[in-house]
């Protein structure tokens, strides 16, 4: 049942069989917002904390549509705070008619307020449900607006949503110059970690940039020393974003396919549609869909409309050239696939998506307008490089014999009943319940670690399936040869969904999987070859949020017969400390841990007073009871679900961990070591 978004009407439950007027609450204003955030922004998690800075980085993305804005400037402040930045029209600050108060407090107090409900103020929007900076007030300690326009600059300042005082002047500037500024502090009483994270932000960023290339983006970090600034400005737009995401994969090509056209819709309004597309020599299909600058991840009738017109076009083309004889191979979607990147981008001016999340588009013209466009031009295009087109044919030929031998080989991971245990892996201890919503599958490094998982699992809802050493690297073979490998198989297997495009989620048999690897530096590849496989080749499971990651204690410490368990650095000394604390009876001051005075026989540390401080090398140490109450037990664990928050990016990363380019991951590495924190006592 769809709760409504704007000045919402519940009912109280007063337990009693009396049902009256007193019994409704009317939520006012953006008082809704801060009563369900998660309605408006997914959730109250870092995801969510990030969403507020691309909220308001998408309203000035919608005024660079309408053509009015080039630069964006977002500022990570000091304080924790975020300032976006642009140099649109501005917000209208002038009386409202209706509301009979400034435009601007309209706009930022009330939920579906905005320009992007008339037909000429924004042609094309990615907000077009009107409730983005409105949001970002609402779950706002404090906010703060400044508007430049007719030569001035208003200004504004909220407390939860609610302004502090009316729309002021503060001073005068350019009368030429338009910009809007705003700064807001996440509420901490709403969000418990308001620490934002550079990378995801700059990501989008750089997502934003390759799609709209008239528009500069600059991303700065005030909190670091020294500070941190990245800008974002492509002038070649969709082609330098597929040379981006494929800069770890060889292309079979001279360049980048680029098109770009536009048509009318139904109602006679102009949809406009870029395709910019090449083949690498790897075996995965990558291809990205954007609606109004929205990555619709579930495709929907543009993604249709390409795949129809690819197919179409290259299959004339092969025919015509006498590449593919009558009787010999014939070439399906499915061959046409394989080591495609491929970018779609449509502005459509009233785009209807399927759900709330926009991530399926789901106007049905846009299927024959990409078709209309994109056919003829591969067309031409494949005439005028005929090198790259006789390339791309002959790698799909090799698809589809691979797609022959796969084909034989995926028949091999499915059972005739998704819950029948006698297609089960013969290692698979699996659990005596039957409802995936209840059912848990740990995949284990090792099969002494798997003997203890197996013993200390709790055998009702808890599945184990150990894997013998490393798993083939997925990104490096084709369906036909990942799915001769036995771990992998048993993985397929026993999640009974099938693969790739014969992946059925309702056929999931568990409603967690869970990795489980050692902390260590096999532990950590493992992990990510188990990664690269579910993105690859089970993307919706992870989409579901059926994915996650075991967080095993990485120390055990001991005094006398009390036992703790810390699951990093930090935790470790935090216990230390408060072990000596309990010894003196007050609270210690900060200072460093002693040095150890002694090292028993297993390595492990005895400090002064007696604690002993172990470091688990693997899972296979710690005992049943250990790695249950630890790792296992859902009332102490700690797992990490695995997400994807922007998956052209995701895609990037896979490529270089797992690719075949040395230089790339030594730059990823390089890059990233800050992040690593020393394992060593």
């Amino acid at each position: 049942m769809k709760e409504e978004k704007n000045n919402k009407t519940a009912v109280k439950s007063s337990g009693s069989s009396d049902y009256n007027a007193n019994d409704i609450t009317v939520l006012k204003g953006l008082e809704a917002v801060r009563r369900r955030p998660a309605m408006y922004i997914g959730d109250v998690s870092a995801r969510g904390l990030h969403h507020l800075v691309i909220e308001v980085v998408d309203n000035s993305i919608d005024e660079a549509l309408a053509g009015y804005c080039k630069n964006i400037i977002t500022t990570v402040n000091a304080d924790g705070s975020v300032t976006v930045e642009d140099d649109g029209r501005g917000i209208p600050t002038d009386i409202h008619p209706e509301e009979k108060r400034s435009a601007l407090e309209v706009v930022m107090t009330m939920l579906h307020a905005g320009g992007k409900f008339d037909k000429h103020t924004y042609k094309v929007s990615g907000g077009l449900h009107g409730v983005g900076v409105s949001v970002v007030n609402a779950l706002s300690e404090w906010l703060e607006v400044e508007v430049s326009r007719d030569g001035k600059v208003f200004y504004q300042k909220y407390k939860k949503g609610d302004p502090v005082a009316p729309v002021k002047v503060i001073r005068k500037t350019d009368k030429n110059k338009t910009s809007t500024k705003i700064t807001f502090m996440p509420d901490g009483t709403i969000f418990k970690n308001r620490v934002y994270k550079f990378e995801p932000l700059a990501e989008r960023l750089r997502e934003l940039a390759f799609l709209n290339p008239d528009v500069t983006l600059i991303i700065k970090d005030e909190r670091t020393k020294p500070k941190e600034e990245e800008t974002f400005h492509f002038k070649g737009g969709l082609t330098e974003f597929i040379k981006y995401i494929d800069s770890t994969r060889p292309s079979i090509m001279k360049k980048v396919m680029y098109t770009k056209g536009n048509a009318n819709d139904e109602n006679g309004r102009v949809v406009e549609v870029e395709i910019a597309f090449q083949y690498n020599d790897q075996y995965n299909e990558n291809v990205y869909s954007y609606i109004n600058n929205i990555n619709t991840h579930e495709g929907g009738t543009h993604l249709v409309g390409f795949r129809t017109a690819l197919t179409r076009t290259l299959n004339n083309y092969a025919s015509k050239n006498g590449i593919v004889k009558e009787g010999g191979v014939q070439l399906t979607g499915d061959d046409f696939r394989e080591g495609l990147t491929a970018v779609i981008s449509a502005k459509v001016p009233e785009p209807q998506f399927e759900g709330q999340t926009k991530t399926k588009l789901g106007n049905s013209e846009l299927k024959s307008i990409v078709e209309s466009i994109f056919g003829p031009a591969l067309s031409d295009w494949l005439e005028e490089n005929s090198p790259d087109g006789k390339r791309i044919i002959d790698k799909c030929l090799r698809a589809a014999e691979a797609r022959e031998a796969a084909r034989k080989a995926r028949d091999l991971t499915r059972r005739k009943n998704a819950f029948d245990s006698g297609g089960l892996p013969g290692k698979l201890a699996d659990c005596s319940i039957n409802d995936p919503e209840h059912c848990e599958l740990y995949i284990v490094e090792g099969d002494s670690a798997g003997g203890s998982a197996k013993q200390g699992r709790d055998r009702r809802f808890q599945a184990i399936l150990p894997l013998r050493g490393k798993i083939l690297n997925v990104e490096k073979a084709r369906l036909h040869r990942m799915l001769e490998n036995e771990e992998i198989r048993a993985i397929f297997t026993a999640i009974g969904a099938g693969v790739g495009e014969d992946f059925t989620p309702e056929k999931i048999r568990y409603g967690k999987v869970i990795i489980m690897c050692d902390a260590d530096v096999d532990g950590s590849h493992i992990r990510t070859l188990l990664l690269t496989l579910f993105f690859r080749y089970m993307r919706e499971f992870i989409d579901l949020g059926h994915l996650f990651i075991a967080q095993p204690p990485l120390y055990k410490i001991k005094k006398g017969k009390q036992e703790h368990y810390a699951f990093d650095e930090d935790e470790r000394d935090e216990i230390l400390k408060r072990i000596r604390s309990e010894k003196k009876g007050k609270a210690e001051k900060e200072e460093p841990i002693e040095v150890p005075v002694a090292v028993d026989e297993e390595g492990a540390i005895i400090r002064e007073g007696g604690v002993v401080i172990s470091r688990f090398k693997g899972l296979g140490e710690m005992n049943p009871i250990q790695l249950w109450s630890t790792t296992m037990n859902p009332e102490t664990r700690t797992v990490l679900q695995v997400t994807i928050e922007n998956a052209a990016d995701a895609d990037r990363t896979f490529s270089i961990l797992m690719g075949d380019e040395v230089e790339p991951r030594r730059e990823f590495i390089e890059k990233n070591a800050k992040y690593v924190r020393n394992l060593d006592i």
